[in-house]
């Protein structure tokens, strides 16, 4: 009976839906762009058979890049379909695209919809990134014949609690996953409870990240034209970086660098520093180096290696609020010392590992992580020696992203 009731929840919701999608537009517009196809309805002629790769948003469409980039090692003719659920997930997808992929938004998950999905594209197979299942969608897809996987599989306490209070629904829902690969041990045991088949645990494919050469070039040469320490607060979240502005205000002869998760958030995060007292010189309006500021706010988006290579330390963002932490990986990839807050339970394994490693520490608040952080930039020694461990970490744990494209393929040719 719990089926049919959220089905009929999603149908009665779409009206609020597309008022979220015109109110979201005003900021960022991609939102109003193709809104039809959310509803499985679609003007282009397209031909079946693409490998359909869901990434909701940013992280996890910079996640499926680098599988999809490891599937096309393996298989160069491989043609990819790519859906998301955010604006900035599709807008970073574009770049992934080759001539005979597609692109569209995720269907919303009623059998309608769905459906519309399905028979317009006809994918081979499937892989949903991460998180991200949705229950006509799996059931649908299995009834079709739709081979569909479970991609650096991830499930946290707190989503399989929430999972357990609905189990009529939701272990239908992971059971009808054809293949779940998982992060960690623990993500296989709680997507088992859950009610998945867990094939394999392959790792973190964000360890497979290269950082851009010439980014990392760049930002080291800002960094080494100044004259005082570099300390970031990556990928904030809104809420955390009031609090970083009053706990920075103790510590003068610090160079701050602030970039928010969200670019729709970025003229509303210079606007709250720029009311604390401090001087602002943003990304967008910078030449050949950066102009002076007490605080660079980061506003642009593909540039994380950059950032984090002009910095002596980061912060992490999403730690310091219980929001679940953010990715380490790529600080520790790029040699940034990290310093993170309390929240990890997003990316607890990562965060574990990197403790164990030396290659990150954990403060309680954000007072702490500031003292922490500008102490640890102002003592090359022991900063050095943090990259480093941050760097060979990074390292130790490549491999998912071979073994997951391996997986795919073995997938798709079952089929």
């Amino acid at each position: 009976m719990i089926h049919p009731l959220y089905t009929l929840a999603l149908y009665g919701a779409q009206p609020l839906l597309r008022r979220k999608l015109r109110r979201r537009g005003v900021a960022e517009p991609g939102y109003l762009e193709h809104v039809e196809e959310r509803f499985g309805r679609y003007t282009d002629n397209t031909e079946p058979g693409r490998l359909w790769i869901h990434a909701v948003s940013l992280g996890e469409t910079r996640a499926a890049a680098i599988l999809v980039d490891a599937l096309r090692r393996a298989q160069p003719d491989v043609r990819i379909l790519l859906t998301h659920g955010t604006a900035t997930g599709r807008a970073e997808g574009v770049r992934l695209l080759r001539e005979g992929d597609a692109q569209a938004w995720f269907p919303w998950d009623t059998p309608k919809a769905v459906k519309g999905f399905l028979n317009h594209f006809r994918p081979s197979a499937g892989v949903l990134m991460e998180t991200e299942v949705w229950p006509n969608v799996t059931l649908l897809c299995k009834e079709q014949g739709v081979p569909l996987a479970l991609a650096n599989a991830r499930l946290s306490e707190k989503s399989l609690r929430q999972a357990l209070r609905l189990p009529r629904l939701s272990r239908p829902t992971y059971g009808a996953l054809g293949a779940v690969w998982a992060q960690t041990e623990d993500d296989a045991r709680r997507l088992a409870q859950a009610g998945a088949t867990v094939q394999g645990v392959f790792g973190n494919i964000k360890f497979d990240a290269t950082p851009g050469p010439q980014l990392l070039e760049r930002g080291r040469a800002w960094r080494a034209a100044q004259d005082r320490p570099v300390v970031l607060f990556a990928v904030s979240r809104e809420g955390e970086e009031a609090e970083f502005l009053r706990a920075i205000a103790a510590h003068p002869g610090v160079q701050w660098l602030l970039v928010p998760r969200h670019p729709q958030r970025f003229d509303e995060v210079a606007g709250l520093a720029a009311q604390a007292g401090f001087a602002v010189s943003r990304r967008s309006a910078w030449g050949e180096s950066p102009a002076a500021g007490d605080v660079w706010i980061g506003d642009s988006l593909g540039e994380m290696p950059l950032y984090y290579a002009m910095a002596d330390v980061a912060l992490l963002g999403g730690s310091f609020a219980p929001l679940g932490g953010q990715n380490l990986i790529e600080a520790a990839a790029c040699g940034c010392p990290v310093v993170m807050g309390p929240h990890t339970f997003n990316f607890s394994e990562a965060a574990q590992l990197a403790l164990a490693a030396g290659a990150a520490r954990r403060v309680a608040n954000m007072e702490e992580g500031v003292r922490e952080a500008v102490a640890l930039a102002r003592d090359a020694q022991e900063r050095a020696r943090v990259a480093a461990a941050g760097e060979q970490f990074a390292a130790a744990h490549r491999g998912a992203a071979g073994k997951t494209a391996a997986a795919v393929l073995a997938l798709v040719a079952r089929k």
